[in-house]
């Protein structure tokens, strides 16, 4: 049966890459995965934002997508982030990932000359007429260079019939609940904004797509958890102590602080792929009193 819809808390890994030889470290990336299902995670999203896959050739990312639904064995739901400049690439690799036993898609448009509707909606039912698992629409234009209105992303569920869900990224609480509302509540919502996840919630967010459970599982789950059984007073008290740490996370970037933190933690994931750069001394000082205040550490 398809998976039209998701709930809880959907953990984005990171792409490790081998600090000497600056190739993808599965072994890495199997331990953090293995981390992940132990906290209770309730989906596992490689090769989005965090998993650097803007930067990573055709043959790695297959790579990871492989591996990753290998390596999580259906335990939880596998969501694999789609994106290419080209409709033509984002289409080979929605086929290889659903080839490869992803249960679900995450769609994010890419492009360098600005797309209108038409264009965005002909993307969208090409890469979904490819495949027969669900697709999730991903909206973050601050990566992307394409911003999907609430109208057009609720037009996209309404007219191409795999596309089942929706991840909001662009912080902007309003958006989620036109999306609510223009849908009448039938298209299921994931906040893709770390600060908003407590609002996301209130506002009737099925989930929270986040690299928050690489760092502080424990206390990303707690909160959840408290969301989940309607106690508002744990919930907030919780995010409160989560938000330093979130807002760190979304302001450093989060390959980079990331894999700092995981570092830190333990777990060498090597550094961001160039362009990107590693946390300086004194961020990664910073984020080291972040994590020690943590209530998951």
């Amino acid at each position: 049966m398809a998976l039209n819809r998701l709930e809880g808390i959907i953990a984005y890994p990171v792409t490790p890459f081998d600090r000497r030889t600056g190739e993808v470290d599965t072994a890495t990336l199997g331990t953090l995965i293995e981390h992940l299902i132990d906290a209770g995670v309730h989906a596992v999203a490689p090769l989005g934002s965090t998993g650097e896959s803007a930067y990573l050739s055709d043959d790695e990312w297959c790579e990871v997508a492989e591996y990753t639904v290998k390596t999580v064995a259906r335990r939880v739901p596998t969501v694999v982030g789609i994106s290419d400049l080209t409709t033509r690439g984002a289409v080979r690799r929605a086929r290889f990932a659903e080839q490869a036993g992803a249960d679900a898609l995450m769609v994010l448009p890419m492009s360098y000359w600005k797309l209108g509707e038409r264009e965005v909606t002909e993307h969208f039912a090409a890469v979904a007429d490819a495949v027969g698992i669900p697709v999730m629409v991903y909206n973050n234009p601050a990566t992307s260079g394409v911003d999907l209105s609430p109208e057009l992303i609720v037009s996209l569920w309404r007219r191409i019939e795999n596309v089942t869900m929706v991840k909001e990224s662009t912080g902007d609480i309003g958006r989620m609940r036109r999306i609510h509302e223009l849908s009448e509540g039938g298209l299921p919502f994931y906040n893709g904004s770390n600060p908003l996840a407590l609002e996301a919630f209130a506002a009737g967010a099925a989930g929270w797509c986040t690299a928050a459970p690489c760092l502080a599982p424990d206390a990303v789950m707690a909160f959840h958890q408290a969301v989940h059984a309607g106690d508002d007073a744990t919930a907030r008290t919780l995010f409160e102590r989560l938000a330093p740490l979130l807002r760190f996370v979304v302001e450093g970037g989060l390959p980079r602080t990331v894999k700092a933190g995981l570092a830190l933690r333990g777990l060498d994931a090597g550094e961001p792929r160039r362009p990107l750069l590693p946390l300086g001394p004194e961020e990664a000082g910073r984020l080291a009193r972040l994590l020690e205040a943590d209530p998951g550490a």
